[in-house]
């Protein structure tokens, strides 16, 4: 008799939903693992596991975001091309799926980030447009009318350490639930040949001191015209003062930042409490300048100068309706800003610092703010506020050595001076 071989479905399927659906499995996705199990018989237990440990992570919706991306891409392609369980793949197979996520077929990469699901008739249904992979372009190239090919998609070494990482953790999470005897990243050989190490790390994704003042000046002086800009001038100082993540400063699920986040402690000094990477809780030490700002801001909203313990006014308010902004819309704000200083640079002459400046994302304004504090505060004050786990990292935001080792090579001749020849 005749067995008809179930056929390998080529093309991915959203799985995982937000963190705040994360308890209600979409419908499309029940029956989507009903076709895939004659391939994955027990995927519902493999499916359930992985929704089981994402449940650790809800509490920080960037690390949440990070970890279901990651497991999510890893299930389709232990489902969709290796065609095996998650519970039954080998080291030699991991090295396969590291080199399959590095250059992964057309059809698996989108363009744009779309969401997983959409409603249609007050039902969860699968978003044909998302993909598991995105290629993406500079902002610049977006801004001269060019968009991402699939063909153009690359993953840098962040990604691949991020997806060794996750899995890691993933893969410890099953073997501790005993639904593995192994972690077959551990037993990984070789994972440093998918990274490429470098000597030292410095971060350069951060604004030039000249970048950042046509920032402020502008966001300032945009304010004065438009009062509808204090909101932008805000959010601008907030992250170059604090040094906050978007997520840290945008509602998030579960968590808006509200005006009482600001508070005195009882020496009258002032702390704003927030919650960082792996939901961990922090409090950064607010500068005088955060104060006028923040009182500046509650002025044009027509509170009182400072916050009271426990003010529950969302700290970044919408125009129109209830709640605090997301980080899109953050985005999108600071963007602005970003525009009119380097409309500003360009008639100041300043072109390269305006071209730099248009590749620009909110994220480099917590670079440049760490960059400005490790200049004349204490590395590990910096560490704490920062919400860095170790002062290593906030020792690449210190440019000291650098430019000592650049100075000395600077003068080096092409040709060496005659007198020092025989």
């Amino acid at each position: 008799m005749k067995v008809n071989k179930v056929q390998k479905p080529r093309k991915p399927k959203a799985l995982i939903d937000t963190s705040v659906q994360l308890h209600a499995t979409p419908e499309c996705v029940t029956a989507w693992l009903a076709q895939l199990s004659p391939m994955i018989p027990n995927i519902e237990t493999e499916y359930q596991s992985c929704l089981n440990f994402l449940h650790n992570y809800q509490g920080s919706a960037d690390t949440f975001n990070t970890y279901r991306r990651e497991v999510e891409r890893h299930l389709q392609w232990a489902w969709l091309i290796a065609q095996k369980s998650i519970f039954a793949l080998a080291p030699t197979e991991l090295h396969n799926y590291m080199t399959f996520v590095q250059k992964p077929p057309h059809s698996w990469i989108g363009t744009k980030n779309v969401a997983r699901f959409m409603e249609q008739n007050g039902t969860r249904v699968h978003n044909p447009q998302w993909r598991p992979f995105v290629a993406r372009i500079a902002k610049s190239k977006h801004k001269q009318g060019h968009t991402p090919q699939a063909k153009q998609y690359q993953m840098n070494n962040q990604s691949v350490a991020s997806i060794l990482a996750v899995l890691s953790t993933f893969y410890a999470f099953l073997q501790q639930n005993e639904l593995i005897s192994k972690n077959p990243v551990q037993l990984l050989r070789q994972k440093s040949r998918y990274i490429q190490k470098k000597q030292a790390q410095h971060v350069t994704r951060r604004l030039t001191e000249t970048q950042w003042v046509f920032v402020i000046e502008t966001s300032q002086q945009l304010a004065k015209k438009d009062p509808n800009y204090e909101r932008h001038l805000f959010i601008i100082s907030a992250f170059y003062l604090l040094g906050l993540r978007i997520s840290e400063l945008a509602e998030t699920p579960g968590r808006i930042p509200q005006m009482g986040d600001f508070y005195p402690d009882r020496y009258g000094c002032w702390w704003f409490s927030t919650v960082g990477k792996g939901n961990k809780q922090r409090d950064v030490a607010v500068p005088d300048a955060m104060l006028n700002a923040l009182r500046r801001y509650r002025m044009f909203l027509e509170l009182t100068s400072l916050p009271s313990r426990g003010e529950s006014t969302p700290l970044v308010c919408k125009q129109r309706g209830h709640g605090g902004l997301g980080t899109r819309q953050i985005r999108n704000l600071v963007q602005k800003c970003f525009n009119h200083a380097v409309l500003a640079l360009r008639q100041a002459n300043q072109i390269h610092e305006a071209e730099d400046l248009e590749a620009a994302t909110v994220h480099w304004l917590r670079h440049t703010a760490i960059s400005a504090d490790v200049q004349h505060r204490p590395r590990e004050h910096v560490r704490d506020d920062a919400g860095h786990e170790s002062a290593i990292i906030t020792d690449r935001y210190i440019d000291i050595d650098r430019l000592a080792r650049h100075g000395s090579a600077k003068d080096k001749p092409l040709v060496p001076n005659a007198s020092s020849v025989d």
